[in-house]
């Protein structure tokens, strides 16, 4: 098999969920390793660590602008409020007017039809009266012209003894009868009944009149409630328009603030998120630093295998027995091989996911459990301090960390001693246990 070159990066095929995984994580790897060395070197390719653009960030000024602006809508569209409900307080006031004055106008075309029927009807009264008069005074015309010609001493009966034939004397009869019964006051009666006609026809007239004179005022006050209702509506149409346009000045007043305070929260989040991020480049860098330091092997020719906090120690652990320290460091925290020798396994290894077992020149064989990537082969020497890995999650992983073992004996399967202590004996401080 041809020997890889010193940083190439090996990889096995993988099961589909440690594939889809190690994607995922590839991101997270990147960046982290980016903030701790500034660059990632993978072979020839170079990745830069890239800062996002800050969004743009509003004045106080800008924001305060707004606000007043918004304010100030607010406060109009109240006012313009208050004029709409009293215009639609007056229109409602008009609008009864105006049904009142129209019905008032009804009424009195009404009264003034009737009042022109009643002087029509005591006009045609008149007129029969007249005529019944004017044939009354026929007759007595008539008989007194008979009387007279006759002789006053004229009889009845020789009145109708000289009629010359049936038809006269049966009008000469008839006439002799009327004007005994009504000859005393025959007169009188007529002139009363050409009085109370007068009177009926003047009293008719005088009615019409007035009630004519009543259908023009109703008339005038209809047209007058009418403008006034007409003014109305146009003012409330007015006011209704600009309390529309106020409205939409402040709808966009209350958007361009929500815009701002927007903006303004989003560069909050970037600004906070940048400071964290700073913050634990810097505190990557430190860690980088320290792990750095560590590199330089010891006078016994060791360095720690990786910087972070110990989360679980060597020993019995529910019921069965942890082999190695584990190391808790975000994926892509590089591991070192802790002391010089031959690499006599990489790749996949039951419940680690993958791991590195190194053969050192001091016969002792350690190992590196749950790596996210390996960069070594099988028969390829390392040195000390030399980046051989990186911490993952792979494998019976509870979260990213390092397992690391420590076989004296130089048998890769059996004879875990604790490294803490075994560390220690040789200069380098693995702590935590």
């Amino acid at each position: 098999m041809t020997r890889p070159s010193r940083g190439t990066v090996v990889e096995l095929n993988l099961f589909p969920r440690e594939l889809a995984m190690q994607k995922r994580l590839t991101a997270l790897r990147t960046a982290l390793v980016g903030v701790v060395t500034g660059v990632v070197v993978i072979g020839t390719a170079v990745t830069a660590w890239a800062v996002p653009a800050p969004p743009p960030n509003p004045t106080d000024t800008q924001l305060n602008d707004a606000a007043v602006t918004q304010q100030a809508a607010a406060a109009e569209v109240g006012r313009i409020a208050a004029l709409v409900a009293q215009a639609e307080s007056d229109l409602e006031k008009y609008s009864v007017q105006a049904e009142a004055a129209g019905a008032a106008y009804d009424a009195a075309v009404d009264a003034l039809a009737q009042a022109q029927a009643q002087a029509d009807q005591a006009a045609a009264d008149l007129q029969t009266a007249q005529a019944n008069v004017d044939a009354a005074e026929g007759r007595i015309a008539e008989f007194s012209r008979t009387s007279y010609i006759n002789g006053h001493t004229l009889s009845s009966a020789a009145a109708l003894l000289d009629s010359k034939g049936p038809g006269e004397l049966v009008q000469r009869a008839a006439m002799i009868d009327w004007v005994a019964d009504n000859q005393v006051d025959v007169l009188g009666q007529l002139e009363a009944a050409r009085v109370e006609q007068a009177n009926a026809d003047a009293a008719a007239r005088a009615a019409r009149d007035q009630q004519q004179a009543a259908e023009e005022q109703a008339q005038q006050a209809k047209r007058t409630a009418d403008a006034q209702l007409a003014a109305q509506q146009s003012a409330y149409a007015e006011v209704s328009a600009q309390k529309a346009q106020y409205e939409q000045q402040l709808q966009d007043a209350q958007i361009h603030l929500l815009e701002l305070q927007g903006a303004r929260n989003a560069y909050d989040q970037w600004l906070a998120q940048k400071q964290a991020e700073e913050a634990a480049a810097a505190a990557a860098q430190r860690a980088a630093s320290s792990a750095a330091a560590n590199q330089v092997p010891s006078d016994h020719g060791y360095v720690l295998p990786a910087a972070g906090r110990t989360s679980s120690c060597f020993g019995a652990r529910w019921g069965v027995q942890h082999l190695g320290q584990d190391i808790a460091a975000p994926i892509g925290t590089p591991i070192y091989a802790a002391t010089s020798g031959v690499v006599k396994r990489a790749g996949t290894a039951t419940g680690f996911g993958l791991a590195v077992y190194i053969l050192g020149d001091d016969g002792a064989v350690t190992v590196y459990g749950h790596v996210n990537r390996y960069f070594v082969q099988a028969g390829e020497r390392v040195r000390a301090g030399e980046q051989i890995a990186e911490v993952g999650n792979r494998g019976q992983s509870t979260g990213p960390h390092l397992h690391f073992e420590v076989h004296p004996d130089g048998e890769m399967y059996s004879g875990a001693v604790n490294p803490g202590p075994w560390m220690r004996a040789r200069g380098v401080a693995l702590n935590g246990c």
